[in-house]
């Protein structure tokens, strides 16, 4: 089977010589647009209407997405008035999106100073996060440790965002509560870093057939920590946690992700690739399986290249709950 990198090479290859499709793929990740869902899951109540922006993967590095292009994010996603801001992880590039930058002269950005534009984020429940697996697998000192902090969960916290790592926070709005769950990354721990973390306290340490990275999610010690009956959101980072949810599927109303990034590269509607276990099943938009119901963003970065082709980036809002209630 093709890998990602050599697909993404070809795409690049198509680039060089300047045809329509190249130039387009090119241009696709300066775009940005307002993707809107309107949801009403089983057991969320019908009179309770909620609004979350849901911002994801911005892999931030010059010049592609760069400082002043996360303020214009920041200021859109402040112009939707949300009630609540998920950030999904992936806040620093990819190593091969490094790489790309240091070829045409830009580099990558300190945490502090992207976070610090992160933390303008404006919902009167707060703006909360979840790590991914590029803030893990770029940070050096995390992997030799087999466990966090991260710089980039330090930076985020430094800037007064609330980051979840299998926690769970009770909000209200208008006297009506729902839960806030975070997910640990189910791809945190490179494989030499894996081998070393069995002892990480809450851990899952599920280790994938396909990529052979060890999780520090733990989806049963996420959800005890919801003490009562009022609706849960989950934020993850990749989508495949959907698939072995297990006896708390029903528990859950609204499963929210990122991390594909749509498939990044999508011809004619299909996304040849697509970093999940569950290639395209999870690949993007809003899914539902026996009822239960899953929004995966395209996010908003690039990784691996620094081209998008029919999967632009975005901002996703969530409107969840019954307008006629």
């Amino acid at each position: 089977m093709i890998s990602r990198r050599t697909f993404l090479k070809g795409v690049l290859a198509a680039s060089a010589v300047g045809g329509t499709f190249g130039g387009f793929a090119l241009a696709e990740p300066f775009r940005l647009r307002v993707t809107r869902y309107k949801i009403s899951p089983p057991n969320w109540p019908a009179d309770l209407r909620l609004k979350l922006a849901v911002v994801a993967d911005i892999h931030v590095v010059e010049p592609w997405m760069n400082l002043s292009r996360v303020a214009q994010i920041v200021a859109r996603t402040n112009a939707l008035e949300p009630d609540a801001v998920l950030l999904l992880g992936d806040y620093v590039p990819s190593s091969g999106m490094q790489r790309w930058a240091r070829r045409v002269g830009g580099g990558v950005i300190a945490p502090d100073d992207w976070a610090r534009e992160l933390g303008r984020l404006k919902a009167p429940l707060g703006a909360h996060a979840v790590l991914g697996n590029h803030d893990w697998w770029e940070d050096p000192a995390a992997q030799s440790r087999g466990c966090g902090p991260t710089m980039s969960g330090l930076a985020l916290e430094k800037a007064g965002i609330t980051v979840h790592e299998n926690d769970a926070i009770r909000l209200t709005k208008q006297g009506q509560a729902f839960w806030l769950a975070g997910l640990g990354d189910q791809d945190a721990l490179l494989p030499f870093a894996g081998q070393r973390s069995a002892s990480f306290p809450g851990s899952a340490n599920t280790m994938t057939d396909r990529h052979q990275y060890a999780g520090v999610d733990d989806l049963p010690a996420t959800l005890r920590r919801v003490s009562d009956h009022a609706p849960v959101v989950l934020m993850a980072h990749e989508p495949d946690i959907f698939a072995h949810m297990g006896d708390f599927a029903d528990r859950v109303s609204l499963t929210v992700a990122g991390h594909t990034h749509g498939g990044q590269v999508r011809l004619l509607g299909y996304a040849p690739l697509v970093p999940s276990r569950y290639g395209s099943r999870y690949a993007y938009g809003h899914i539902v399986e026996d009822g239960r119901n899953l929004v995966v963003s395209a996010g908003l970065g690039c990784s691996g290249l620094p081209v998008r082709f029919g999967a632009p980036p975005e901002l996703v809002l969530i409107e969840l709950g019954d307008e006629t209630a």
